[in-house]
């Protein structure tokens, strides 16, 4: 790729590549930064450190430094727990369990959180009000709007990253080490506790950090458990300084230095996961191939399955039924009996209400536009890092990246600093703003897709068809892009789908006439109503799952 006849396209694809992302991504961030310590024509540090002192953004970092805290620590023991079972032992089923420990990647936490409220809220949850009106229990056996609660339910949807590494971790590790310690009488718990567990250390810390930085940037679980209580984090206090305000120069002011703490945060957070990750202190991966592997449960078998199901039955089954259910009543309270039941709220929704349709149309209609213009960017600018040796692809990796460490909220403050009229060009409450926001926002998913397709095309394909006399144009078009279309095709879905149940970007941009279904069912729930804000989140979930399973089946179908 480093020919003369090539080098022209080379620079114009780096140049545009580059062009895209400090436009839309690096910009932003740097406005943030700016707006943060830039006051009236001078370097204003004193004035950052009075609004962190201020009672309210201390209470957010707080909050967000507990929570944050806490989900880690739980989501990891889950994590590393269910990893091991599925992995590493011979407890029946576990291909069904891995499955199943996934969904809740694939799910909204937010939605979830609905559902937990109505069941497990202090006076009214289903499940608070079985104990005390059936079992004499005198208060809730639960308080949800805790800093407990809210870690629980963020416990249920975030571990999977901790799952997802570990299982990969110990389905490569040589078993050499654990079959010596079985030889020497050692037990199956002083096995998993001395040589297993140390060795995947790595792999446990760095799901732990995606925990701790997407916890700390996550608006949706807070916003709907923690503010019964009084229970804010920074996301949730940059949104109601923003809105409440109706966008002030104060509310900015003080929103700016509160994402200047999350960007910090996550600049912190990845560098300690790429020092853990880089540095090569236990290499579990041999040279020769081998089969992990199982310890014998014994007795523990059956108990931990069991263990698995009820686990699986109570966290992701039965929210989600409970979110179908309640979105069939007519009416919040009524029991689940089938005269209260129906089909009503589902096709108010879909065919009658304004508010919820249209917001159905514009999440599909972002969500397809963000993909698509996202997916063929980002092949353009992986077709750069991979393929191309030319000067500042390094920078072009950096900002390609860069909105995979930073924070939803922090691209929706900075898009609105940025193109809110400030520099001539005003998106603000319209439906523009928020495709800029996802098209930053995604722009890592797609390149890591993109790339990975890229890697397995070999350069000689594309020296072979210049040889014979194609352009450099006709070689991409006609060899590279029918190559990497599977690539393409889950860049596209990994975007799409995340879009639809998109909530901490939507919510600090949206207008009455751009609202998404994330938050239109977050606003409906927020605004009493109740059974309508279910009955779209339902539908939300059949479109996620539906998508999830179009993903799935094409998936499998490349690699055969």
């Amino acid at each position: 790729m480093n020919t003369k006849s090539s080098f022209g396209v080379a620079q114009i694809i780096l140049f545009l590549s580059i062009a895209i992302l400090v436009v839309v991504v690096a910009f932003p961030v740097l406005l943030i930064l700016f707006n943060a310590f830039w006051v009236e024509d001078h370097f204003n540090f004193s004035g950052a450190i009075e609004i962190l002192k201020e009672p309210e953004t201390f209470k957010a970092l707080m909050n967000s430094l507990i929570i944050a805290g806490m989900s880690t620590i739980g989501s990891t023991i889950v994590g590393t727990f269910f990893a091991w079972l599925v992995t590493r032992t011979d407890m029946p089923h576990k291909r069904f369990m891995k499955s199943m420990f996934l969904v809740p990647f694939m799910l909204p936490s937010f939605i979830g959180a609905m559902a937990w409220k109505m069941l497990l809220s202090p006076n009214a949850g289903f499940i608070n009000r079985f104990f005390m009106d059936n079992l004499g229990f005198d208060g809730p056996i639960f308080n949800l709007y805790s800093y407990y609660g809210i870690s629980a339910v963020e416990v249920m949807y975030l571990f999977p990253f901790v799952f997802i590494q570990v299982c990969g971790a110990l389905e490569r590790m040589d078993p050499t080490l654990e079959e010596s310690a079985r030889i020497s009488g050692a037990g199956l718990f002083t096995i998993t506790r001395k040589i297993t567990i140390p060795l995947v250390l790595p792999s446990i810390l760095s799901g732990a950090l995606l925990i701790m930085l997407y916890s700390m940037a996550h608006f949706g679980t807070v916003a709907v458990l923690g503010i019964e209580n009084g229970i804010y984090n920074i996301p949730v206090l940059i949104y109601e300084r923003i809105h409440q305000s109706g966008g002030s120069f104060e509310s900015i002011r003080t929103g700016t230095v509160l994402a200047t703490v999350l960007v910090i945060s996550a600049a912190c957070i990845i560098w300690a996961q790429r020092k853990i990750l880089g540095s090569g202190h236990y290499q579990i991966i041999g040279g020769k191939s081998f089969r992990p592997m199982e310890l014998k449960l014994r007795g523990l078998k059956y108990p931990l399955m069991f263990f698995c199901l009820a686990y699986i039955g109570f966290t992701i089954v039965l929210p989600t039924v409970v979110i179908f259910l309640v979105g069939g009543l007519s009416t919040y309270g009524l029991s689940f009996t089938p005269e209260n039941l129906s089909l009503d709220n589902f096709k108010f929704i879909l065919f009658e209400y304004d508010v919820t349709r249209d917001a159905i149309f514009n999440s599909v209609t972002l969500g397809l536009t963000a993909a698509i213009i996202t997916m063929f960017a980002g092949v353009m600018i992986s077709y750069v890092i991979v393929k191309m040796d030319v000067k500042g692809k390094g920078l072009l990796e950096f900002l390609g990246m860069l909105p995979f460490s930073v924070p939803g909220s922090v691209i929706a403050l900075g898009v609105i600093l940025a193109w809110s009229g400030q520099f001539e060009i005003n998106l603000y409450n319209t439906v523009w703003i928020i495709l800029v926001a996802y098209i930053a926002r995604y722009m890592a998913f797609s390149l890591k897709a993109n790339s990975a397709a890229l890697e397995q095309v070999h350069d000689s394909l594309v020296e072979a068809s210049r040889a014979c006399g194609a352009t450099m144009w006709q070689s991409l078009k006609d060899i590279v892009l029918p190559l990497v279309k599977p690539g393409m095709f889950a860049a596209f879905f990994l975007i799409f789908l995340p879009s639809l149940r998109e909530l901490t970007v939507s919510i600090m941009l949206y207008a009455p006439t751009t609202r998404t279904i994330g938050v239109a069912i977050y606003t409906l729930n927020e605004d009493g109503e109740t059974v309508i804000s279910c009955a779209l989140a339902a539908i939300a979930l059949i479109i996620i799952i539906v998508g999830q399973t179009v993903i799935n089946h094409f998936t499998k179908k490349e690699s055969e």
